[in-house]
């Protein structure tokens, strides 16, 4: 079967590895990367670090209003669907890319799977969230991580062709710790010690597009008596140049480019404490078992706040320094997210879809 796999972002570039290896050994496996995250930083690196071959496509879109970027990957998307005729598209996550790679299919009657379906934060003012929603709605098959999501698509009244596989971040992240754990050099970089520091990341619009709101988490970063190690996304540094909140931020704060996901990896397991408004991240923090503090109000990772590993404080400063002093999280954990084995369940599954 020939499969096309479309990614844009940095997640997505590590979701992808560990079911593109799988989807090889059955399947010929077409990547499209659309080029939503196109810096060194942000996407060749990851390409690099993770052995993923070079895409086979890239729409080198950039970036852009969501309107703009969702369409001009669609526009060019169509091209390749046309030329290549896969039998099946894969998508991730809950990216422009996602929407539009799900849109670009099924106009064209080709089927679609979309992995990391059902995730819900029940916040439609996150583009994240509409993105979401009409993925699995438009979608033939939905990869889902975690019990929860399956029950987030049975409420919207999708039970057909819903498996759940567990998450395929998971299984990255099993292999690629022990790579890390060989590799990094990052703690001598930054002259850390284990448990010596927090670490902290803080890229959506909720977070950076209000001066009030981004100051709040700076000051907050700023007010708390910890080395703060901040790999800055490009989106940030833009908006904290924009807001010239450049010369607020003190000197326990460290502001860095982003690092390349096997340094990042070691950076949050040997962390005291994480900071962060990424999905991804917090459950990297819950699976290394550091506590998180989440700089959003709600998340799709319902599982990781009910267990006690991690707390919602939004923007709010006061919140922010509260829960980096007093935070601790004692509670078991759960198995929420599988067995790393995600990626092998996808690949089974597509190869009975014809049969």
């Amino acid at each position: 079967m020939k499969i096309l796999s479309v990614v844009g972002a940095r997640p997505q570039f590590i979701k992808c590895a560990p079911v593109s290896k799988e989807l090889k050994k059955d399947h010929q496996d077409i990547l499209l990367h659309t080029g939503q995250h196109y810096d060194y930083e942000m996407s060749k690196l990851f390409f690099d670090e993770l052995n993923i071959p070079e895409p086979d496509y890239n729409l080198n879109v950039g970036s852009g209003s969501h309107g703009k970027q969702t369409g001009k990957i669609l526009i060019e998307l169509e091209k390749v669907l046309l030329k290549e005729k896969p039998d099946f598209v894969l998508v991730y996550g809950d990216t422009n890319s996602t929407l539009a790679g799900v849109l670009g299919s099924v106009k064209l009657h080709i089927p679609v799977g979309h992995v990391e379906a059902g995730l819900r934060s029940f916040d439609k003012s996150m583009p994240e969230e509409i993105n979401r929603v009409l993925s699995d709605h438009a979608s033939n098959i939905l990869f889902v991580p975690t019990k929860t999501a399956v029950e987030n698509l049975k409420k919207e009244g999708i039970t057909k062709e819903v498996y759940n596989t567990g998450d395929v971040m998971y299984d990255a992240l099993i292999h690629n710790i022990k790579i890390a754990e060989k590799k990094s050099d990052i703690l001598s970089e930054f002259g850390l010690g284990k448990k010596k520091y927090f670490l902290a990341t803080v890229h959506r619009p909720s977070s950076t597009d209000s001066k009030r709101d981004l100051s709040n988490i700076l000051d907050a970063f700023s007010g708390i008596n910890e080395t703060v190690i901040f790999p800055a996304h490009p989106r940030t540094v833009k908006f904290m140049k924009k807001h010239s909140l450049e010369k607020k931020v003190r000197k326990n704060v460290v502001i860095t480019k982003p690092v390349g996901y096997i340094d990042f990896l070691y950076l949050e397991k040997n962390a005291k404490k994480i900071i962060t408004d990424s999905g991804g991240v917090q459950k990297e923090a819950y699976i290394f078992r550091i506590p998180c503090i989440t700089l959003r109000n709600n998340t799709e990772w319902v599982e990781t706040v009910k267990d006690g590993w991690n707390i919602l404080v939004g923007s709010d400063k006061e919140k922010i320094k509260n829960a980096c002093v007093n935070f601790k999280p004692e509670k078991k954990q759960g198995d929420y997210f599988g067995k790393g084995d995600a990626s092998q369940k996808i690949r089974k599954i597509l190869g009975g879809y014809y049969l």
